[in-house]
């Protein structure tokens, strides 16, 4: 049975949690305390080197070191239900989304938070290496996540879902962001409303509890 790496509180591994549920992959789980530095000792160093969560370890002794590996494994061997979209056109557009998430949504609230929150003092980047923090960048990485917010919730006017008909990886990327987004003070709300509903709509999904 694979191990999963995990830290409960972290939205990175959630997303992993989220995906393995909703494949219904059965695993172990680990957690790797990120609070008190557990991710750069050297225990966890030879399990995967880039010290982050989550990390997969599979029967085998491969270590999937991130979520890009990890959905695409998980998606090869549970095919059913397909989190990345069920032709080519669906895949492109599933792909498309999740970028756009990661990159405009979840790089953004990290900015804001790690920038300027005492706790990751030294810590401005995930990995193995101390980064100084920037408090300057954290300006941007607000702006950029509102902004992007408001992005999200036009594009959810019309839609259930966020890339496709269906729910997919986009969707688990989308409300990890949004349930993340605390950190930096962000709720949907009156000035979100279908990203509100959306969310709303996901609240009894029994993988975002795992």
């Amino acid at each position: 049975m694979p191990t999963l790496y995990d830290f409960t509180m972290a939205p990175s591994p959630r997303r992993a949690r989220i995906l393995l549920s909703e494949k219904g992959i059965a695993h172990d789980t680990v957690q790797v305390n990120l609070v008190t530095g557990e991710h750069l000792g050297e225990a966890f160093r030879a399990i995967n080197p880039q010290c982050t969560v989550p990390a997969l370890v599979l029967d085998d002794g491969t270590v999937l070191q991130d979520n890009a590996a990890i959905i695409a494994w998980a998606e090869a061997v549970q095919p059913d239900p397909p989190l990345l979209g069920r032709n080519p056109t669906e895949k492109a557009l599933v792909a498309s989304w999740n970028a756009r998430l990661e990159y405009e949504g979840l790089l953004a609230v990290a900015e804001a938070f790690r920038n300027t929150s005492p706790a990751m003092k030294d810590r401005a980047l995930t990995g193995a290496a101390n980064v100084a923090q920037i408090p300057e960048l954290a300006q941007r990485g607000l702006d950029r996540a509102h902004r992007f917010f408001r992005v999200l919730d036009d594009h959810l006017a019309t839609r259930d879902h966020v890339a496709i008909d269906t729910f997919s990886l986009a969707d688990i990327t989308a409300v990890v962001l949004v349930d993340f987004a605390r950190v930096i003070k962000f709720k949907p709300g009156p000035d979100h409303p279908h990203l509100l509903r959306w969310r709303t709509n996901l609240a009894q999904r029994p993988s975002l509890s795992a």
